[in-house]
């Protein structure tokens, strides 16, 4: 444990009200070392937390919190707020099943009064507590904190376009780190930037310095502070004071001296919105941090003293290492494929594409909105867009899906990484509804990949169609081992295959449950049940021919999916009802997610949670057959 002797006297944040500001930079320091030791036993987010240590401090000293309301935007960035808001003792239990999140989140401290774990909802939602606090007549402070990276949505702008009209008490915190999870595009960055390292700018300030190095030192001193005061009104901050706010910055986020009394001053400003312009290094004072590309982004358990990760080796290729792979390839012979990205380019795995065809690949930043339009555009004008989204942003952009895409039947490819549970990541990032809110759509076309040899098919699969919009889903992590073709070839739309052949139950699994339903398979034959094990590779069309077989051929049908209910399962019946293939007394299980939220866990106990492991298949068909199960779930 790392030696802490000031941190060790703070639970709370009301603690550090009395500090003096060399006690102020004592304690980010122990915290910071603190939130190193951590993350290297739980692994988690690091970079982004370790560059807002000094101003997690200075806003837990100035304002009242928890009276005073703090939200942080996305959540990357909590973790030194966790540990000086009474959770210290549970830090090592970040991300681990039963333990903190890794996010922001309203049930697990009041000092979270707003969950996040999607970017750019931070202003959004403190102005929402603005207008509740400005409602009821009280007087607590509201802060945001939100990065330059979260600042490329469009949500952020339609709430500050709200702000001035709606409250006059508002601290906005604009975290400048030049770096989100991938380096920032579009103009914000780029306007911050040039605000700062402006010719006029610079010159005036080296004027400045030539002449405050004929003055004795304290008017030299004084100099110094007063141009950083004066560098917002020096620089401008125009943009921002359109909106109605009032502009403070750009302040360098790692000197306490400054940072602890402007956040005074911006919370004395009770007649306008604020916007305080926040300069920080990402991955501060960690060395291994500061050196990696990413600023040590998302980190798995890692050595303290070297930085090196303890990341395990696989046999098999991860689905997003194959995705991107294998659009190369087809990129190599159709210049008509471009990709699209929102801020997502490794953990999409297009990265490797964007190092393939720079010119090809297009990051849009955090704007799941405009990516899918922007994709809808360049399928409209005869190019062949692949939109990567998570499945679990994709939802932010669904009106776009819906509109721009699916009404003109666009042919834009959707590929939905993330597709089912994430493990430590927990509700936020699962992507447990796509198939309900794709599926849903007229004319869409809807895979998910059982391994990684048809994540291939898919995606040549998708690229072949060019009359309507289509989708393919994939889970993270790795793939199971199986040869990738050279070149894969297409599938036939909506027609699945039958992997095993049985007589008694038909298991039918969507995605990457197959290997399960073929263990699950194996057990009812020691059971004397035999097994029909089908892939139904679409989710829409439906192989209808093949379901209705199964339905005829079987007593038990059981559809399995790594979706939410009102999914593959909900289709099925619906077109077995309309056929009439329940008339005949067929039993029917539809495995799916629960309908709850799941917290954080392993992904293997996250599935036995939701009952969709081998065992459970099983059971779930000596069930419906009226065969005891209880013998058959292994304890």
């Amino acid at each position: 444990m790392p030696d802490t002797p000031l941190l060790d006297h703070v639970q709370f944040p009301a603690d550090t009200r009395d500090f003096d500001i060399p006690q102020l930079k004592q304690l980010a320091d122990e915290l910071r070392v603190e939130t190193i030791d951590a993350v290297s036993v739980t692994g988690g987010h690091l970079g982004a937390g370790l560059g807002v240590v000094e101003l997690t401090v200075a806003i837990h000293h100035v304002f009242e919190t928890p009276k005073d309301i703090l939200i942080w935007d996305v959540g990357h960035q909590c973790y030194p707020h966790k540990i000086l808001t009474g959770r210290r003792d549970r830090i090592r239990t970040l991300r681990q099943p039963g333990g903190l999140s890794g996010f922001t989140k309203r049930s697990e401290s009041e000092y979270d009064p707003f969950g996040a774990a999607h970017a750019s909802t931070s202003i959004s939602a403190a102005l929402g507590f603005c207008a509740a606090r400005d409602q009821k007549g009280e007087s607590n402070k509201v802060v945001a904190v939100i990065g330059d990276g979260s600042m490329s949505a469009g949500m952020a702008y339609e709430a500050m376009n709200n702000a001035a009209e709606t409250t006059k008490q508002l601290v906005v915190i604009l975290n400048d780190n030049d770096m989100s999870i991938a380096p920032p595009v579009g103009g914000m960055s780029a306007y911050l930037a040039k605000q700062v390292s402006g010719g006029a700018y610079r010159n005036f300030r080296r004027f400045g310095k030539s002449v405050a190095e004929h003055m004795p030192r304290p008017f030299r001193n004084a100099a110094r502070k007063a141009e950083e005061y004066a560098r917002g009104m020096v620089t401008g901050g125009t943009f921002f004071e359109e909106l109605g706010f009032y502009y403070i910055g750009p302040i360098d986020g790692h000197d306490m001296d400054n940072l602890v009394p402007i956040l005074r001053n911006a919370a004395a400003i009770d007649d306008r919105p604020v916007l305080v312009h926040v300069v920080t290094q990402k991955g501060k004072g960690y060395a291994p941090a500061e050196t990696s590309a990413d600023k040590l982004h998302a980190v798995v358990k890692f050595d303290v003293v070297s930085g090196k990760q303890s990341k395990s080796v696989s046999n098999a290729p991860s689905y997003t290492k194959v995705f991107g792979t294998e659009l190369i390839k087809r990129a190599e012979r159709d210049p008509s494929i471009v990709a699209i990205t929102a801020a997502m380019p490794s953990g999409t795995g297009l990265d490797l594409f964007g190092q393939a065809f720079p010119e090809r690949t297009y990051d849009v930043g955090i704007a799941e909105q405009h990516a899918v339009t922007f994709a809808a555009g360049l399928a409209a004008d005869g190019m062949k867009p692949v939109c990567a989204i998570y499945s679990t942003f994709l939802q932010r952009g669904y009106d776009q899906v819906v509109h721009d895409v699916a009404i003109q039947s666009l042919p834009v490819r959707f590929a939905m990484d993330r597709a089912g549970l994430v493990g430590a990541d927990g509700a936020t990032h699962a992507g447990s509804f796509d198939i309900g809110y794709m599926g849903a759509l007229p004319g869409m076309v809807l895979m998910a990949a059982a391994d990684e040899a048809e994540l291939a098919a898919m995606i040549a699969t998708s690229l072949e169609i060019d009359d309507r919009p289509s989708a393919f889903r994939y889970p993270r992590g790795d793939g199971v081992g199986v040869e990738i073709p050279e070149l894969a070839a297409p599938l036939e739309i909506g027609k699945g295959r039958v992997v095993r052949e049985g007589t008694t139950v038909a298991i039918l699994s969507l995605g990457t449950r197959l290997q399960e339903s073929l263990k699950a398979a194996d057990a009812l034959a020691a059971r004397g049940v035999s097994a029909t094990v089908a892939d139904a590779r679409f989710a829409k069309p439906l192989d209808a021919d093949l379901i209705l077989r199964l339905a005829r051929e079987h007593e038990c049908l059981i559809t399995v999916e790594e979706g939410a209910m009102g999914g593959f399962g909900a289709f099925v019946l619906q077109m077995l009802a309309e056929k009439g293939a329940l008339d005949a007394g067929l039993k029917v299980r539809t495995l799916h997610l629960p309908d709850v939220f799941q917290d954080q866990d392993n992904p293997a106990a996250m599935y036995a949670t939701a009952g969709l492991n081998a065992e459970h298949i099983a059971a779930a068909a000596l069930q419906a057959l009226g065969v005891e199960a209880s013998r058959a779930v292994r304890a």
